[in-house]
C-alpha cells in the first residue's frame, strides 16, 4: 500500500508536474502564439505597410495609381489625355499653318497682281489718258451749262446726253487712273474755260447754235480724231481699251450733232 501510495504519489506529482509542464507548455505555448500573434501582428503590420507604403510610393512618384490595378486606367487617362492633346495640338497646328500657308499664298497673288496691274505707265500712254479725261470732263461742263441755258429739246437731250456718256467714260478712265498711279485733271482746262465763260453771256437760239457748233460739232471731231490716234500708239492695253470703248460713242455723239445743226438754221427745232 505504501509503495502504491508513493508511486501514486508520485503519478500525482508526476501528473501535476506534467500539467504544469503542459501549462508551462501552454503558458509557453500561449506566449508562443502571442508572439506569433504579435510577430503576426507584427509581420501584419510589416505587411499592411508595404502596401501603404507602395501606395504612398505612388501617391509620390506622380499617383501611377493609387493601386497597381488603377495604374493602367489612369496611365491610360493619361496617355488619352496626352493624345487627345496631341492630336488636337498636332491637327491645330497643321490647320493653322494651312491656313497661313494659304493665306500668304492669298495675299502674294493679290500683291503680284496689285504689282501688274500698278505698272507704271510710260510718259506718252500717260498722256494720251489724262487726254482722254480732260475730254470728258470738258464735254460734262458744257453740257451741264446747256442744260441751265438753252429752250431748245434736241439740244437740251444731246446735252443730257454728253453729261451721261461721258461721265461713264471719265470713271471708266479714273479707275484705271488709280491702277497705274497717275494724277487726273478734276476741272475744264483753259481753252474750255473760256469757251464757258462765253456761251454764259449767249440765250435762245444763239447760244444753242454757238454750243452745238463748238461742243456739238468741233470738239467731237476733234476728239474723234485724237481717239484713232490713240487707239493705235497706246502701249498699255487698259489705256488702248479705254479709246477702243469710246471712239464709237464719240462717233455717234458726233453724227447727232451735225443732224441737230443742219436742222432748222441749227438746232433751233421743237423749240
Amino acid at each position: 500500500m505504501s509503495v502504491f501510495g508513493a508511486q501514486a504519489q508520485t503519478a500525482t506529482s508526476t501528473a501535476p508536474d506534467a500539467a504544469s509542464q503542459s501549462g508551462n507548455a501552454g503558458q509557453q505555448a500561449g506566449s508562443s502564439a502571442p508572439g506569433s500573434a504579435s510577430q503576426g501582428g507584427s509581420m501584419g503590420q510589416q505587411g499592411s505597410s508595404p502596401a501603404p507604403d507602395q501606395s504612398g510610393q505612388g501617391a509620390s512618384m506622380g499617383q501611377p495609381g493609387s493601386s497597381p490595378a488603377q495604374d493602367p486606367a489612369s496611365q491610360g487617362a493619361s496617355m488619352g489625355q496626352q493624345g487627345s492633346s496631341g492630336t488636337s495640338g498636332s491637327t491645330g497646328t497643321t490647320s493653322s499653318e494651312q491656313m497661313s500657308g494659304s493665306s500668304q499664298g492669298a495675299s502674294a497673288t493679290a500683291a503680284g497682281a496689285t504689282s501688274a496691274g500698278a505698272a507704271k505707265l510710260s510718259k506718252s500712254d500717260e498722256k494720251i489718258l489724262k487726254g482722254m479725261a480732260q475730254a470728258n470732263i470738258d464735254e460734262i461742263e458744257a453740257g451741264k451749262l446747256a442744260q441751265t441755258k438753252s429752250q431748245n429739246d434736241e439740244v437740251k437731250k444731246f446735252a443730257q446726253q454728253m453729261i451721261d456718256d461721258h461721265t461713264k467714260a471719265l470713271n471708266e478712265a479714273q479707275q484705271v487712273a488709280q491702277e497705274k498711279g497717275v494724277t487726273l485733271p478734276t476741272g475744264p482746262d483753259a481753252k474750255h474755260k473760256k469757251a464757258v465763260a462765253s456761251l454764259e453771256k449767249l440765250s435762245g437760239e444763239a447760244f444753242d447754235k454757238a454750243y452745238m457748233k463748238n461742243a456739238g460739232l468741233n470738239d467731237h471731231r476733234m476728239v474723234l480724231a485724237q481717239l484713232q490716234r490713240d487707239e493705235k500708239n497706246a502701249k498699255d492695253a487698259d489705256v488702248k481699251g479705254l479709246a477702243t470703248k469710246m471712239t464709237p460713242v464719240v462717233e455717234q455723239h458726233l453724227k447727232a450733232a451735225e443732224q441737230i445743226s443742219a436742222s432748222k438754221g441749227g438746232a433751233t427745232a421743237g423749240k
